[in-house]
This record gives C-alpha cells, structure tokens and sequence, in this order.
C-alpha cells in the first residue's frame, strides 16, 4: 500500500510540479473513494446531477448559478470531511465508545445542515420558476 506521507517537518523544498500534480491525484482518490464508499455521496452526486440540469432548463440567473455551485461544493466538501472524521474515528476504535459515536454524529450532524440549508436555496431558485 502506497504512503501518502504529506508532512515536510519545516524542510524547504524546492517547487516540483510533478509532486503538485501527485496532490492532485490524491485529491482526485478521495473523490473517488467518497462515490465508491459512501452511500450518501452517490445521493448527493444524482441530486446534483438534477439541480445542475434544472439550472440549464429553466436558464437560472448567473447569481442563481453561482448559489447553486456554491452549495453543491459546500455538501460534497462536508460530506469529504464527515467521512474523513468517520474513517479516523473507526481507525481509532472498532469498539463502541460514546465520545467516537458524539464526533460522527456531530460531523454527520454539519453535513445534515448543509443538505437542509441548500435543499432550501434550491426552493428559493426553482420553485418560482416551476410556478410560472
């Protein structure tokens, strides 16, 4: 299994843009590994997918498109987030503990708001237009 081994310990390198690429591609893995594992992340991945062909049906405002990106983005980084929690937390400990259970269910909690709170900006935009 291949290291990812982001720590540099105060050392200055010099630029390399083969090792800034190699970020990218671990960037692009936990992507990968968010849809691959994650439930959830494959719901948010088809509602996106609809919201982003609604915006070109009903030819949203470039405000409206921004909004919309914005809480996209916002849901899948806290869904990255959450799930990196969720993997330390069983890294940690296999075994029930009620303080692991009170950081997923917080950090699941974050992702939850940000699925309301977009859910609800998604309204604000489509809801006018599909009354129209």
């Amino acid at each position: 299994m291949q290291q990812n081994n982001h720590s540099d310990k105060g050392q200055t390198k010099k630029f390399s843009l083969t090792k800034q690429l190699a970020g990218f591609r671990y960037a692009f893995n936990g992507l990968k590994i968010l849809i691959k594992e994650e439930h959830n992340a494959r719901i948010h991945l088809f509602i996106a997918f609809c919201v982003l062909i609604a915006g070109v049906v009903f030819q949203i405002s470039t405000i409206e498109w921004i909004a919309v990106i914005f809480c996209i983005g916002w849901v899948f980084a806290l869904e990255l987030i959450n799930s990196a929690i969720e993997n330390t937390a069983d890294m940690i400990s296999k075994e029930k503990h009620e303080s692991i259970k009170k950081i997923k269910d917080l950090s699941a909690g974050a992702v939850l708001i940000a699925a309301i709170v977009s859910a609800i900006i998604g309204l604000v935009i489509f809801l006018p237009k599909v009354f129209r």
